[in-house]
């Protein structure tokens, strides 16, 4: 560890990742796992999106893109930001990356000195804080719980924000509570945002179209704050498209342009073939891939209904992406079959090890109250491991 420099030393590994590969060892060992760990859709890319891999790849795109991705595929971008988010960007505003985590650590990069602070409403992804240790920066944190939908409020961020406040960084839809704001509530936000001209706001909206009451609002539509704010976006969870690593940011010119700097300096451009087949996802009727948000909500809607009847779980309906956040404090502090649960993260490995159902603790996540299910599952599984978890908690009560 000594040879290893403090920035590496200051990172965690990802709590999704160490989680999903415990289930792993375990089925590896013939125990019959159910592994609701990763976020990920279980469906197979859309036959159009691979055929269009297939003619790329006939076509010989096999050379170097331009390092902001090809402009056919940043106006393929700027006609979805315009066709669902009534957003005017032009192609030089967009750079494609290697997923939507690396279009968050370029604009971190791009921003953050040493000591910048960036807020992080809790709940947050898992990655977002170690990001900002990765650049340098100092996370603060503004505490939410199921009863408030796991979201801030206009005040608590204006009396978070100080001189040294760098960035706001969150999702909408958020991963992990399935939860978005609102269009009043991003009104709010944003009008606060706007009277701190050295705030930029990164809007993470990787589960834009994974939402099961309305077209989800980007806070970058309030004119007040489209100079400050950075849209990421990506194809990963929409279109399946996890292993083909395309994420996008949509930025002002200022920010756009750095971006593109610091992606030039570490990986150039993303995969071409993947950039030619995202092209052909994003020009088709958004209704073409409807058929997967529809399999989710009714997921959703099963375990919801199985999920009320575990006792101890304070559970929040989810509106959008497909991730069950349930609040399990009635057990922190208490000894199960001689494990102490000191926190969720105790609680989602005891679960693992005695109901052999994969979850993610809170703790990663900002709120160790809590875990978190991915519902990316069949229904079958999904039952068995709700069936699996009842019947471990009911012993306790």
């Amino acid at each position: 560890m000594e040879k290893l420099s403090e920035r590496v030393n200051r990172l965690g590994y990802s709590q999704t990742f160490v989680m999903s590969n415990k289930a792993r060892e375990m089925k590896a060992n013939g125990i019959d796992v159910i592994s609701l760990t990763l976020g990920e859709p279980d469906f197979d890319v859309p036959d159009n999106i691979k055929q269009a891999a297939f003619d790329a790849i006939n076509e010989n795109y096999s050379h170097y893109s331009p390092v902001p991705g090809f402009l056919e595929l940043r106006q393929a971008i700027v006609h979805k930001l315009k066709r669902d988010n009534n957003l005017e960007y032009n192609p030089s505003q967009i750079c494609v990356s290697n997923g939507a985590k690396q279009a968050i650590i370029n604009v971190l990069t791009a921003l953050l000195n040493d000591g910048n602070e960036v807020i992080l409403p809790n709940p947050y992804w898992v990655s977002y804080d170690e990001m900002v240790k990765m650049m340098g920066g100092v996370s603060v944190m503004l505490p939410t719980s199921y009863v408030t939908d796991f979201k801030i409020t206009a005040e608590q961020l204006e009396e978070a924000i100080t001189d040294k406040t760098k960035a706001v960084l969150f999702s909408s839809p958020c991963n992990p509570s399935g939860g978005y704001y609102t269009y009043d509530e991003l009104k709010s936000l944003a009008k606060v945002i706007a009277k701190y001209p050295h705030v930029t706001v990164i809007s993470d909206e990787i589960y834009e179209y994974i939402n099961y009451e309305t077209k989800t609002t980007s806070i970058a539509q309030f004119p007040e704050v489209y100079e400050q704010t950075a849209v990421i976006n990506g194809m990963s969870k929409a279109f399946a498209m996890t292993g083909w690593r395309i994420g996008y940011s949509a930025c002002p010119e200022w920010l756009a342009k750095a971006c593109e700097k610091v992606q030039g300096q570490m990986t150039s451009g993303a995969n071409t073939v993947a950039q030619r087949a995202s092209i052909t996802a994003l020009k088709a009727d958004p209704s073409e891939y409807k058929y997967m948000i529809d399999a989710f909500k009714a997921r959703r809607d099963l375990v919801y209904d199985l999920m009320k009847k575990i006792p101890g779980f304070k559970v929040v309906l989810p509106k959008a992406a497909f991730y069950y956040f349930p609040d399990v404090s009635y057990y922190i502090g208490k000894t199960l079959n001689g494990t102490e649960i000191k926190d969720s993260d105790d609680f989602a490995m005891f679960i693992l090890e005695h109901a052999h159902v994969g979850c993610v603790g809170g703790v990663s996540f900002g709120s160790p109250e809590c875990i978190r299910f991915s519902y990316a599952a069949s229904e079958e599984d999904l039952k068995e491991a709700m069936r699996r978890i009842k019947t471990l908690l009911d012993q306790f009560n």
